[in-house]
């Protein structure tokens, strides 16, 4: 039977170096988690020699490109961290609280403040914000808030006695511990320097596989796009290079 390939295939990610150039020891191999899309190109330029007639009479190949795309539907910071960026990796929540439910502000005598309960026992890092019951953005002031402004220190937001009663809504960035959770500060390095990783691409169709290893890499690109009605997809974009071995591509399939 001869072999054909369905489906989106396997890709998979083993860090090589860190974004300062580093090797990595002990590399941990990534799955790009529920791949909806996977691909790599090949491409070459080519520089013909003329005569005086209109088609070339030798061609030769000359520069080499190859690059790998996928769009995985998995939400994956260790793999973002090690495959794209190559920085720190900590552990600990950095997350947004969107007030849906909304606060009062207190009635008199006051004092005239709401300090937000922080999620998972976190701690408050930075103002986003406050709107009004009509969903209109309040105006922030250093001190003595009059009505429809507010102030905001470590936290605790303080509004003018002429709002006491009124419905608010706080919206605030927050940091809390977690087992499971990442979160890294991407810094400006060198021009140059790029985590490298080794692409493996899987394919697999009626028993029969077509296998792809891009021995070096480095991401290219890496974007977030929501949509109202559907889900998340990150595009992960990356070119691939000789490594010290001079190896670029083995590719493998089950027929000839």
């Amino acid at each position: 039977m001869a072999q054909y390939v369905f489906g989106s295939g396997i890709i998979y990610g083993t860090p090589l170096s860190d974004a300062g150039g580093a090797a990595v020891t002990t590399p941990t191999p990534l799955q790009f988690g529920e791949l909806q899309e996977g691909s790599v190109e090949i491409s070459f330029d080519n520089k013909p020699l003329y005569g005086n007639k209109q088609f070339p009479v030798a061609v030769g190949r000359t520069k080499g490109t190859i690059s790998g795309k996928s769009k995985a539907a998995r939400i994956n910071g260790g793999l973002f961290n090690s495959l794209f960026f190559g920085q720190t990796l900590t552990s600990g929540i950095l997350s947004i609280n969107n007030d849906i439910a909304g606060s009062v502000v207190p009635t008199a005598p006051g004092p005239y403040t709401i300090t937000p309960t922080v999620p998972g026992s976190g701690t408050w890092a930075e103002n986003l914000g406050v709107r009004d019951a009509a969903g209109l953005a309040m105006t922030r002031v250093s001190n003595s808030p009059a009505v429809g402004q507010y102030s905001v220190s470590a936290g605790v937001y303080t509004f003018a006695a002429a709002d006491a009663g009124a419905k608010v809504y706080i919206d605030f960035q927050y940091t809390a511990t977690s087992s499971s959770a990442v979160k890294s500060t991407v810094t400006n390095q060198l021009m140059g320097y790029a985590p490298q990783f080794q692409a493996d691409l899987y394919f697999p169709f009626q028993g029969k596989a077509l296998v792809l290893t891009l021995h070096a890499c480095i991401g290219s690109k890496l974007s977030f796009s929501g949509k109202n009605d559907d889900y998340m997809i990150p595009e992960f974009d990356f070119q691939g290079f000789a490594n010290a071995a001079g190896d670029v591509l083995t590719w493998a399939t089950t027929d000839r």
